[in-house]
């Protein structure tokens, strides 16, 4: 069998590399891809995310038996609308499924519709409008882009100075083009953030590892929110019964809610949620896997991922299997970042005590994890980018003909990972 996965970065290197892992793959070709990824044997496909037509072309040729759609804005622009118009099959939502994220006012009317647990908001494309809503409302408050903006959308305001100027960028300095020519505005919700993933073909659905992901730029959680400078899976602090409070009275509604909207949902769900006094709320709903979160989701996974997947499409019961064992972990960094701005163990706070408290029995016995959670700047356990070593491994590094700068991400640490190796 030979598959493809769309997308160039580390989210769809961590999902193709999985992928070959399966005893009955036998290519595994990533469009266009990253160099990095030709050192864990996956072909690179120079074809673009957007040239859909180019794609399926290649699929057909090659006997592509399903493809894998990595990033939000393929997904927007209706690449799988395309490939299953062409008689393929490729695990991602349709344009109208993928709405979910690409437009945050449609995913919270579908969340108010059907009762799924969320913030107070309002919705605007005219900036005087916004504002008068946010002087009414106070701070802290949120801004949002209503479109895809890269994971940088989301301004958190403790003013309402900043929450003003948030809106004015968005609106009238077209700070995220087309994306920002409307902006949802919430209430701030306190409370621990978590990520919950899962696989879905319809009603039917299988959930993944819970994940948290640090989403600031700086440390001591400062700074503007990013796409996630890194993350780690399970939480093990976190009661399994708000896991299925979440699924009961978050995921279920809503793929059902798609279901009568004519919108049925195929693909990963990823529900950013936050545990409040009141029981956990969405913060936003994404249509594929988030990136870091893939990166230490799918090493957890002990079945055969692309048995798994091609069940799903299949409308078959797939039999997915996770190891319960240990914590992987991940982070991002530029390569030009100075050394002050290298992620520290600190940034997880106040996470990093219910990783290090609740792992150490596997800690105790790994001595790269131990050095790790005792050296104050990750960048000191980390080898170079450049040269993968037992306690690095380079999972991407992004093109450098359309990217100013490099990402790696180290994996750690899943003892199914470690069983059989020395470090």
């Amino acid at each position: 069998m030979k598959l493809l996965v769309v997308g160039s970065g580390g989210r769809e290197h961590a999902i193709a590399k999985k992928i070959l892992e399966s005893k009955d793959v036998e290519q595994v070709f990533v469009a266009p891809g990253n160099d990095g990824m030709t050192l864990d044997g996956l072909d690179l496909i120079n074809i673009g995310i957007s040239e859909h037509s180019k794609l399926i072309d290649f699929a057909k040729a090659n006997d592509i038996a399903w493809t894998f759609i990595g990033p939000d804005d393929a997904l927007a622009a209706g690449i799988v609308d395309d490939f299953n118009a062409a008689g393929l099959k490729a695990f991602g939502p349709t344009k109208a499924a993928a709405e979910l994220e690409w437009s945050k006012d449609f995913a919270k009317e579908i969340m108010v519709k059907y009762d799924v647990p969320t913030a107070a908001y309002g919705t605007f494309s005219d900036f005087e409008e916004a504002k008068a809503y946010i002087e009414e409302k106070g701070a802290p408050i949120v801004i949002k882009a209503d479109g895809l903006a890269l994971g940088k959308g989301v301004v958190v305001a403790e003013t309402v100075e900043q929450a003003v100027e948030a809106a004015h960028e968005m609106l009238l300095d077209n700070k995220f083009g087309d994306s920002g020519a409307r902006v949802v505005i919430e209430e701030f919700l306190d409370g621990e953030e978590f990520s919950l993933f899962a696989f879905v073909n319809g009603d039917k659905f299988y959930i993944m590892p819970t994940a948290q992901d640090h989403k600031r730029a700086y440390d001591g959680d400062k700074g503007p929110n990013t796409g996630g400078m890194g993350a780690y899976a399970p939480v093990p602090h976190l009661p399994q019964s708000v896991v299925d409070t979440a699924v009961d009275t978050i995921v279920k509604p809503v793929l059902e809610g798609m279901i009568k909207e004519g919108r049925p949902y195929t693909g990963v769900l990823y529900a950013g949620l936050i545990l409040t006094a009141d029981g956990p709320k969405v913060i936003e709903f994404n249509s594929r896997f988030g990136d870091p979160e893939t990166q230490i989701i799918l090493p957890r996974l002990t079945s055969d991922f692309a048995q798994n997947i091609t069940d799903i499409l299949d409308g078959k019961e797939p039999a997915i299997t996770w190891t319960d064992k240990g914590v992987t972990l991940a982070w991002l960094w530029p390569q030009t970042a100075t050394h002050s701005l290298m992620r520290k163990v600190s940034s997880f706070q106040p996470r990093q005590t219910a990783i290090s408290s609740l792992t150490m029995p596997v800690l105790n016995s790994l001595k790269m994890a131990k050095t790790f959670f005792q050296t104050e700047d990750v960048s000191t356990c980390l080898s170079q980018q450049q040269t993968p070593s037992k306690t690095a491994k380079t999972l991407s590094t992004t093109n450098s003909t359309n990217k100013t700068q490099k990402a790696s991400s180290i994996e750690m640490i899943s003892v199914a990972r470690l069983t059989n190796k020395t470090l």
